[in-house]
């Protein structure tokens, strides 16, 4: 599919502008999508400042909107932190992050992990086998052992 003139004519500005219109990025989402484009390494680190300096872009903003979306998929705060770090995004941002995402403080992820267990599976599984199934389940969303333990003993009491 050939790319219209306009498309290539586009600054960096532009087309992060075109990716921020739709969701928050961090910068360095920001920096390997806008690399990926073909513009040059210091026009991107330039547009980048300026979008910064103007609240367009924000790694904090970025970091509370992510934390708040995966808390709502039913994900743990283990696999959060890696895919915020995994995206640029430094240990005290995230920390920020997971504090701002609650009123009150972080979120309670005992109850978050027996949501998603309950939700997921209807009991806590009569062999061995299926109770092993569930654990791995909660594991994988990133939930740390004792939230793992906690969810499958409190998921179906109600």
């Amino acid at each position: 599919m050939p790319v219209s003139a306009g498309a290539r004519d586009a600054t960096p500005r532009d087309d992060a502008i075109r990716l921020l219109s739709r969701r928050e990025y961090s910068r360095q989402e920001l920096v390997e999508r806008l690399a990926a484009k073909g513009h040059e390494p210091a026009a991107i680190g330039e547009c980048l400042d300026d979008l910064a300096e103007r609240g367009l872009q924000s790694d904090i903003r970025f970091a509370e909107s992510f934390v708040r979306s995966r808390i709502q998929r039913g994900q743990g705060p283990m696999k959060i932190r890696v895919e915020l770090e995994r995206r640029g995004i430094d240990r005290e941002q995230v920390s920020a992050a997971f504090a701002d995402c609650e009123p009150s403080g972080e979120p309670d992820w005992f109850a978050l992990a027996c949501e998603a267990l309950a939700r997921r599976f209807s009991s806590p599984g009569d062999t061995p086998r299926e109770r092993a199934r569930r654990e791995r389940f909660l594991a994988g969303r990133g939930f740390a052992f004792e939230q793992v333990r906690y969810a499958m003993e409190h998921a179906w009491l109600e």
